[in-house]
């Protein structure tokens, strides 16, 4: 049983959010090879080791995703205790009956005790209530943590865009079904 509470944020927990170190440490990429031949796109990702772990920069600004969260449907604190250690936000596209995981950030000192999968089961529940049918997750191809969770979660690889983000990070998205 876990020990973290999930609800949704309240205003208050906005400064916390804010505040979290929202980078990670890789031991992995993604690493994408485009070929181009007469009429022919052959593009290829490949899990490839780093020599060494790095620290990654959070693709976003912290400090100005609070105007961001407010065009969010859903946005998820982990708490343990009367702390917030982590947070999720998704945007429900209606049209599709999809629901979009944007952010999902765990703090340092409660990572790999389970909170991201608190997280994920928690907007997959909340995704079913809406009678969404899939659920997407985005990540940059350098977070290596968030891609193996996804595969734990049944996440298939489904797409990318190449300098998505405002770092020009190649953000991949990986989908399931929830139905």
């Amino acid at each position: 049983m876990s020990s973290f509470e999930i609800r949704p944020a309240v205003a208050t927990d906005l400064p916390r959010l804010m505040g979290m170190d929202h980078s990670y440490s890789s031991d992995y990429v993604w690493q994408l090879d485009v070929r181009s031949e007469s009429n022919q796109v052959t593009l290829n990702f490949r899990e490839v080791r780093l020599p060494r772990s790095v620290t990654v920069t959070y693709p976003r600004d912290p400090s100005v995703l609070a105007d961001e969260w407010t065009k969010r449907d859903v946005v998820l604190v982990a708490l343990q205790g009367d702390s917030v250690v982590g947070y999720l936000c998704a945007v429900e596209k209606h049209i599709s009956a999809m629901a979009w995981v944007t952010d999902l950030v765990v703090a340092g000192e409660v990572r790999r005790r389970g909170v991201a999968s608190d997280l994920l089961t928690a907007v997959q529940a909340w995704a079913l209530e809406r009678g969404v049918s899939r659920i997407v997750l985005e990540t940059q191809s350098k977070n290596h943590p968030c891609i193996r969770l996804a595969q734990k979660f049944g996440y298939e690889f489904c797409g990318y865009n190449d300098k998505y983000y405002p770092t020009q990070d190649v953000a991949l998205f990986f989908g399931r079904a929830l139905k």
